[in-house]
């Protein structure tokens, strides 16, 4: 299977492309290039469609193939591309920038609360959670109003790229417990919340995320549980969303 051009890491707000497609069957079409993101991290697979002359292919998922590259998923039944066609994939531009905005309040949460471990995370455009090694956890109000201000405060985000030797030699970058960052390709990428010189945030992570916290618009902590003795779980929802 050949490799993806992961255009999403280039441009998280591109919305679609043109492309060539590379493989193709039943499982999933491979493109040389693509704005989806394959399912990773917490973060679901981009969904939306792949169009070509005389045909197009609704995408329900898209996922990692065994090199890496990105796998879309035809929905049920559908028509797939065949190898060589010049297609037009784009996404579901609204669910992805949904995942977006969430993606970054769990980054925020991470902020809000230092030096506690993520031990689990799901992202979802209707709900999303992280879970906290944390014995003691605040009340969904308070931790709903800090989060808040860091949203309203604007800050930008970033990103930059180290080598796993200086992510080993950095190890308090790691804030989660249950996933760690992908290794093999040399680098890691590192997103960064706030100013480079005083991040509130920074930690390594392939998601997509929006360009400022103030983009995420108003959240609210719906649940707060408890998964074990230490383990809390988290659950937010974008505040358009709560009832």
């Amino acid at each position: 299977m050949m490799q993806t051009q992961a255009l999403f890491r280039e441009d998280a707000y591109a919305e679609g492309n043109a492309a060539i497609v590379l493989e193709s069957s039943e499982a999933g079409v491979v493109l040389d290039r693509s704005v989806f993101y394959p399912r990773a991290g917490g973060q679901p697979g981009d969904t939306g469609s792949i169009a070509w002359e005389g045909g197009e292919m609704p995408v329900a998922d898209t996922v990692k193939g065994p090199d890496g590259s990105a796998l879309h998923v035809p929905g049920p039944g559908a028509a797939i591309p065949p190898v060589g066609a010049k297609v037009t994939a784009r996404l579901d531009w609204n669910r992805r920038h949904r995942h977006m905005r969430m993606h970054t309040t769990l980054h925020l949460l991470c902020a809000a609360m230092p030096g506690i471990y993520a031990t689990g995370n799901q992202i979802g455009a209707e709900k999303s959670r992280l879970d906290f090694d944390l014995p003691e956890p605040p009340t969904k109000e308070w931790v709903t109003e800090r989060l808040n201000a860091l949203i309203a405060a604007d800050h930008p985000i970033g990103e930059r790229w180290i080598t796993e030797a200086e992510l080993d030699a950095n190890p308090g970058l790691v804030r989660t417990l249950s996933v760690q960052p992908p290794r093999g390709a040399g680098q890691v990428r590192l997103v960064r919340i706030g100013a480079e010189e005083a991040p509130i945030d920074l930690q390594p992570c392939g998601g997509t995320h929006v360009r400022r916290t103030g983009e995420i618009g108003r959240v609210e902590v719906v649940k707060m549980e408890s998964k074990g003795k230490q383990n809390r779980r988290i659950h937010i929802v974008l505040a358009e969303d709560a009832t």
